[in-house]
């Protein structure tokens, strides 16, 4: 199954992509829009051209585990970018993949712009990754 998963953000939302097997996920890209709209168009665009089955949006949960706002706008961003996909949705929580995903930059010395452009695909990728994890250990 083709899997698409965003890492969703008031400005940059990066996107990543597995392969049918399931094996592989590999960075779209980052998405800089503000408009949530507009967002949700050019993601169910991609969707289409990539032929995603599922969606899977980052799911920024508190380190205690309990939803805050942030959390709860991923959850109707998710609800509104699957019923204009029409698409399933699952969401994964994305504790600490920023972090990881800066350590990584960081280890490979990417600064500046290329940095910005890079973290929330990169965060995307990492998020796909433990959701294609989890789902094999099942």
């Amino acid at each position: 199954m083709i899997i698409l998963c965003v890492d969703y953000g008031d400005a940059r939302t990066g996107l990543a992509v597995c392969d049918e097997s399931e094996i592989l996920a590999s960075p779209v890209g980052t998405l800089f829009e503000k408009d949530k709209a507009r967002l949700i168009e050019k993601i169910s665009h991609i969707a289409g051209e990539r032929k995603a089955e599922l969606i899977v949006v980052g799911d920024p949960v508190n380190m205690d585990g309990s939803r805050g706002f942030r959390s709860e706008a991923c959850h109707e961003f998710a609800k509104e970018l699957s019923g204009v996909c029409n698409l399933p949705f699952e969401m994964w929580d994305e504790r600490l993949t920023t972090v990881a995903a800066h350590n990584v930059l960081n280890f490979t010395d990417t600064r500046g712009k290329k940095r910005k452009k890079a973290v929330d695909t990169l965060s995307a990728v990492m998020i796909l990754e433990g959701f294609l994890a989890r789902k094999k250990s099942l």
